[in-house]
């Protein structure tokens, strides 16, 4: 059979994608739902660094303002008498008013780096910073769960790469952007052929067969997508796109429990403000179509939404009115079945820092832990390595 180039790019595009499928996908074939009151984890990475102290913000600390002459927030949304929130993160305020939202404050993790691609590693592999980990923590969830369950726990990112965070050792999440795109090239006819070819070098075959197996998937992903139709109007971002995609899956029957998505990039080294505040609106308005859609079809207490960064940003302004790579940050954490809300502990000491960076306070392999035992209901110390305890926030 020959393969234009035009057509060979195609394959090799969707190749890509399959070559991360995992075989436990496969199962996706069968009708085989999740469990009811299964829990579902929707994990948002704020990607480049996004600056806490302009997110939770101590309104009445004066070292805050005077770091901050130019970008303080002053127009913040009360969270109590010394905490305000991002203005443009208005409907964040209406969760916490609801009890909805849980804030913790500080977390980061022993000697930080300041490296994108490093510190993102750590987060995705959940390692020390002096180790370097070839899995992801979520991907070891997977790998854990498929030992000991009747049949396999899965996961989705909507992006067209998988992240670290969902790559196991022998288990992997399935990596796509939009499930009618991905379908659409899986039904082409070049890709159709594929089930009926053979070769008879063993790698080349390997790949025939899971550019097959993923037809397959690709179709089954899809019409999950759309069997659940939502009258919830999402915003036009790509982000409200991405939430309305998991969305529709979440109400399927489709048997998955992690869901992964990003918005980005927080790397605000000049006219933070301007920057933040886009990417503020936009989270926020996905979100608040995301979680009216869970409200209106009685799912928003099984459905936790988990946010991070890799890093925060310092506590000084630079001369370009934005902030450099710093060190710890917050993450928040939204549901119906929060069992702590509000805020979770202390903001950030402004008076006890690093070289003019945030000292950490909380670990976030210890948020991980808490997600993984008491949300997920798996072993944490097993896909961890954690023992050092967990919270009591959900």
């Amino acid at each position: 059979m020959l393969i234009k180039r035009r057509e060979f790019l195609k394959i090799s595009s969707l190749a890509a994608t399959s070559l991360m499928m995992p075989n436990f996908l496969k199962a996706m074939t069968l009708d085989e739902a999740l469990e009811p009151n299964q829990k579902i984890l929707v994990v948002l990475q704020f990607t480049g660094g996004n600056d806490g102290l302009n997110t939770i913000i101590p309104t009445k600390n004066d070292i805050y303002f005077k770091e901050r002459n130019s970008i303080a927030i002053k127009d913040s949304l009360p969270l109590n008498d010394e905490t305000g929130i991002n203005p443009a993160l208005s409907y964040f305020k209406e969760l916490f008013d609801n009890g909805e939202l849980s804030v913790m404050n500080n977390v980061g993790y022993p000697d930080p780096d300041k490296s994108h691609f490093r510190s993102m590693d750590i987060w995705h592999s959940a390692s020390k910073s002096d180790e370097f980990l070839e899995t992801g923590w979520l991907g070891r969830f997977l790998d854990e769960e498929c030992y000991r369950c009747d049949h396999p726990t899965q996961a989705l990112e909507v992006d067209d790469m998988l992240s670290l965070a969902l790559k196991g050792e022998n288990n992997k999440a399935f990596a796509f952007k939009d499930p009618k795109r991905l379908y659409q090239t899986s039904q082409e006819k070049y890709f159709k052929s594929l089930y009926d070819h053979h070769h008879d070098d063993e790698t080349v075959s390997y790949l025939y067969q899971t550019l097959g197996s993923t037809i397959n998937n690709a179709e089954y992903i899809f019409e999950k997508s759309k069997s659940k139709k939502t009258d919830q109007l999402y915003p036009n971002s790509q982000l409200g796109k991405d939430f309305k995609t998991v969305a529709s899956l979440i109400k399927s029957d489709i048997n998955t429990q992690v869901y992964y998505l990003s918005v980005g990039s927080f790397d605000t080294h000049v006219n933070q403000n301007e920057r933040q505040a886009k990417l503020f609106s936009d989270i926020n308005e996905a979100v608040k179509s995301f979680v009216a859609d869970l409200k209106s079809n009685g799912i928003f207490n099984d459905v936790l939404l988990m946010t991070f960064s890799e890093f925060g940003r310092r506590v000084a302004q630079n001369a370009s009115n934005g902030t450099d790579h710093g060190t710890a940050n917050q993450m928040f954490f939204i549901s119906g079945g929060l069992k702590k809300k509000g805020l979770l502990n202390a903001l950030p000491d402004l008076q006890k820092l690093n070289e003019g960076d945030l000292i950490y306070t909380e670990d976030f392999r210890k948020v991980y832990a808490t997600i993984l035992k008491n949300w997920l209901k798996a072993d944490s110390s097993k896909v961890l390595g954690w023992k050092n305890g967990i919270y009591d926030f959900i």
